[in-house]
């Protein structure tokens, strides 16, 4: 989500200033109640109880609400609270720390939530009209210099919190900027997987028709060349990304297997539905699979054998021809390694193939859902 240190950061200010506020406040009326005289803890009482109540409503509108009221109104309170100095006696009482210590708390928590001039306005009037306040009560000049360290700290809260800012924005572009080269890392993904898919269905049809017939493996009069030269056209022209997003491998093995010229023994079950990509890639693999049987095999018989269910199957391509070395193929042989493993691999299945020279070839192909 564009934005979403700063956000969390702008949230979290929220919600710390409430809990410091909160927090700190239990201490503070208690100095508060502690240090009254007893013929003026009535008056305390009273102004304890309304920064109290004051403090509470204020903590739940930083965690609930929006705007910068409740700001101004905090200020007011404060400066009220701080012109009943007279009334309680506080400065008499040396009394006084309690309600610097909550203009203090105020001052420092105003600068995470509020804009720049915002939060100094709130930390001047609010510090400074505490000042004029303890002043004009006659407290001595060493009472008035503590109190001017809030807006000092409110600076200093307002310098941390502004290269708190900086580093969320920071963290936001560089976020930024690795979606954007994740996305470009998945479109050349994408990209090089369609080109991919391309080549091994070029390689699985018209290069294979096309190479039989020229090195005389097939004669360019037989009967299904020209309806294999048709379904080859159509598959390159028609793309591999159906409308619906499943399909039936059986019925997709079964049209294949009419392209083949071999005599295939096919035991599946009736249906078995698959995503399209898993269904198709498995029927893919296995056309390559008959068309070396074709080629190299040197036989015109296959036995097919399906059994399993939507979430794993497993798939037996047998044929009782000369049989190979699967060690001594070359990794350079495209058909294997892309059109049968590579195809597997990509839908998280995997295919075996067992052979040797004069003892034919079994080719397992097996997949489990969850494994791509």
């Amino acid at each position: 989500m564009a934005q979403e240190a700063a956000r969390l950061l702008v949230r979290f200010g929220r919600r710390y200033a409430a809990v410091v506020r909160l927090v700190t406040l239990v201490p503070i009326c208690v100095i508060a109640l502690f240090r009254s005289a007893p013929e003026n803890l009535a008056p305390t009482v009273v102004v304890v109880a309304v920064a109290a109540v004051w403090t509470c409503g204020y903590a739940w509108w930083l965690d609930k609400g929006r705007g910068n009221v409740p700001v101004l109104l905090d200020v007011l309170v404060l400066l009220g609270l701080s012109g009943c100095v007279g009334w309680t006696s506080a400065v008499e009482d040396t009394n006084t720390g309690w309600l610097r210590l909550l203009v203090l708390f105020m001052c420092v928590t105003c600068q995470w939530h509020t804009p720049v001039l915002v939060g100094a306005a709130a930390a001047l009037a609010a510090g400074g009209g505490m000042v004029v306040a303890v002043a004009a009560a006659g407290a001595d000049a060493s009472v008035i210099r503590g109190l001017l360290w809030a807006p000092a700290a409110a600076a200093l809260s307002r310098m941390v919190w502004t290269l708190l800012r900086r580093a969320a924005h920071q963290a936001d572009l560089t976020a930024a900027e690795a979606a954007r080269a994740r996305g470009q890392s998945l479109l050349a993904a994408a990209a090089r997987a369609e080109e991919r898919e391309f080549a091994n269905a070029l390689h699985d049809t018209a290069a294979t028709t096309l190479l039989m017939v020229g090195i005389g493996q097939v004669r360019s009069n037989a009967g299904w060349l020209a309806a294999q030269a048709r379904r080859d056209l159509d598959r390159l022209g028609s793309g591999h990304s159906p409308a619906l997003p499943h399909a039936d491998v059986v019925g997709l093995l079964r049209a294949d297997l009419d392209a083949v010229p071999l005599t295939v023994e096919f035991d599946a079950p009736k249906e078995l539905r698959l995503p399209y990509d898993v269904a198709r890639a498995i029927a893919d693999a296995v056309g390559e699979v008959l068309t070396n049987v074709r080629r190299h095999a040197d036989t015109t018989r296959a036995t097919i054998r399906l059994c399993g269910d939507s979430r794993a199957l497993r798939l037996d391509i047998a044929d009782q021809g000369r049989g190979f070395s699967p060690a001594e193929v070359p990794a350079t042989r495209y058909g294997l390694r892309e059109s049968v493993h590579g195809r597997m691999t990509r839908i998280g299945g995997t295919a075996t193939i067992t052979s040797a020279p004069g003892e034919g070839t079994l080719v397992l192909l097996e997949w489990r859902a969850g494994d791509g």
